[in-house]
């Protein structure tokens, strides 16, 4: 797929948001709704949500968060807790929005991290099943180094122009919203693993182990703390962008998950 290929405006919120959708969604299929990375957005998730909707005979909502791709940009320096903010407040408007009631959710990297946190709240419409892709529970010091590497590609190599192809107008406002907030000393005392007990859904985590944002210790704590069925598929000769580098593995795992748990 490429940017900009079969994407739409929807209004929630407040805020134009950039979406597609896969499928037909309606109340009484299960919907799986795909949050981006860091980097990311609806585009650059390129045919992995058709793929996996298919396998699994799912419809799909793949959308950009305020700021990137073609949705409306965001105020900058985002807030520190930006992630749990956009799981509490926004996620539960654009289910609203689009009326899904059974859904799985695919969070990849940040959007992982979004995952967990909704699949944790209370008081909101829970998800069936959950799938994190390299999610972040605590920040590390290899994110950290990681994260400063992007600065530097950003900067003095091609990873703006890369960006640029994707996000457009909002690239400044993808990249510095994102790696100014995990660069910030006070993020170090970031942690979401407050919200993992409460989560009682079915839980897959994927985690590639040459990761260079994070380690297999991101995968332990969520083992350990959530409170339902948990599964993992750890990879090697994989990097931070499991669901791209080794699709076939990620997708054979995630549809026999999504087939066991679906409603």
């Amino acid at each position: 797929m490429t940017a900009g290929a079969d994407l739409n405006l929807a209004t929630i919120a407040g805020k134009r948001i950039e979406y597609r959708t896969i499928g037909r969604l309606t109340t009484q299929l299960p919907v799986l709704v795909f949050l981006h990375e860091g980097l990311g957005c609806a585009a650059l998730w390129r045919d992995f949500p058709d793929r996996l909707c298919e396998l699994t005979n799912c419809a799909g909502l793949i959308y950009s968060r305020v700021g990137y791709g073609g949705s409306d940009a965001c105020e900058l320096p985002k807030p520190l807790d930006y992630m749990e903010r956009e799981a509490s407040e926004f996620l539960p408007a654009l289910l609203e929005h689009f009326n899904i009631e059974k859904f799985i959710l695919v969070g990849h990297s940040d959007g992982g991290s979004i995952s967990l946190i909704y699949g944790g709240l209370p008081n909101v419409v829970s998800p069936d099943a959950v799938i994190v892709i390299a999610p972040h529970v605590f920040c590390e010091e290899l994110s950290i180094k990681g994260i400063e590497a992007a600065k530097q590609a950003y900067e003095h190599q091609e990873l703006k122009s890369r960006l640029e192809k994707f996000h457009g107008i909002n690239t400044e406002c993808a990249f510095w919203g994102w790696n100014d907030a995990w660069l910030d000393p006070a993020f170090k005392r970031w942690n979401i693993k407050k919200f993992l007990p409460t989560i009682k859904m079915p839980l897959l985590a994927i985690q590639g182990r040459e990761d260079a944002y994070g380690t297999l210790a991101q995968i332990d704590v969520i083992e350990d703390s959530v409170s339902g069925p948990f599964e993992k598929l750890i990879l090697d000769d994989c990097g931070h962008n499991p669901w791209l580098e080794q699709q076939t593995k990620v997708l054979l795992h995630s549809s026999e998950f999504i087939s066991e748990n679906r409603p």
